[in-house]
């Protein structure tokens, strides 16, 4: 596709549809295929590793067999016949319209993997990285091609959890930067746009907070933490499962947000003193909960469990789909 006719598209379809390579065959890699493939995109998957290409398609037959036991899709083979599994990165980067990388989360390395994406891509594709904590100014600055080049940051698994964050550089094209939000739009994704860079954007560093504090209490002797899980799981959860913590305050007060922060603003304000000191992440001291966890979750047992999450998560979006038409 020429700039002229990737304009008309953007204009005339609204992005609806098009081609992507896909940087990595993993986890997310493969998420990211099922997202593009059933909106109808043409997707190519690429790995290094022909065997991660295998068992790739493998997976991907899985996830779409059980969106459709769900309600969540149908005709699984005509989804599967729009990704196609390269081993060749000039190949994978053949006329695309846009590139999603999922390599690994080393920087050198993600340096050296947009320097071939900015090389052996189209001049107009949009490089974008699934990073989950490097800025587009640090992976992205040396290349010729860095306007172009920006975070598009999904949550795992982004077939199932849709929300996108999109954080150019502050040398990012801004139409590069309209034009992923409205690709990851038509292909039903919810995107938001970290307006300037900052480490781990917005959802990790909203999750990091909690998993900051949820560390400091159970190494405090305050709670447990299969008791932590279950305030979250039956507490908070429910409610941030369907609004935001801003919405949550605005109507847990009679006149709403405002009322909210005069009754307990004075008490959060107190209480972020002492959550200041961040809690210890190294090996020994996060040994107690990781030892929790394995007496309820063997170490071998994750990646069924993992499908079980992943089938909880099918379960709920059908049934907020269902609530919100």
């Amino acid at each position: 596709m020429n700039k002229t006719d990737k304009s008309q598209n953007q204009t005339e379809a609204g992005v609806s549809s098009g081609s992507v390579a896909i940087v990595g065959a993993g986890l997310i890699g493969r998420g990211w295929a099922i997202v593009f493939a059933r909106a109808g995109w043409q997707v190519k998957l690429y790995d290094l590793h022909v065997g991660a290409l295998d068992v790739a398609k493998k997976e991907i037959t899985n996830q779409l067999q059980m969106l459709v036991s769900h309600g969540l899709g149908s005709s699984p083979d005509l989804i599967i016949q729009k990704i196609h599994f390269e081993s060749d990165l000039a190949t994978a980067l053949t006329d695309v319209d846009y590139v999603q990388e999922c390599g690994p989360e080393v920087l050198d390395v993600k340096q050296a993997l947009f320097s071939e994406l900015d090389r052996l891509s189209a001049p107009q594709a949009i490089l974008a990285s699934s990073t989950s904590g490097f800025m587009a100014s640090e992976f992205a600055a040396h290349l010729g091609g860095r306007h172009r080049a920006l975070v598009v940051h999904p949550v795992n698994p982004p077939h199932l959890v849709p929300l996108v964050e999109i954080s150019p550089a502050k040398w990012t094209d801004p139409d590069i930067t309209q034009t992923a939000h409205q690709i990851m739009s038509a292909v039903k994704q919810t995107p938001i746009t970290v307006q300037k860079e900052i480490p781990g954007f917005v959802l990790n560093r909203l999750q990091g907070a909690l998993l900051n504090e949820a560390l400091r209490l159970v190494q405090g002797g305050y709670v447990t933490p299969q008791d932590v899980d279950k305030t979250m799981r039956d507490g908070l959860g429910l409610r941030w499962s369907f609004m935001g913590p801003f919405e949550t305050i605005d109507l847990n007060a009679p006149a709403g947000l405002a009322d909210y922060a005069q009754r307990y603003g004075k008490m959060y304000h107190v209480m972020a003193a002492s959550q200041s000191a961040p809690p210890n992440w190294d090996k020994s001291s996060v040994a107690g909960v990781d030892a929790a966890r394995r007496k309820v979750l063997k170490r071998d047992d994750i990646g069924q469990r993992q499908n079980w999450r992943d089938n909880r998560l099918a379960a709920l979006v059908a049934h907020k789909s269902k609530q919100e038409n």
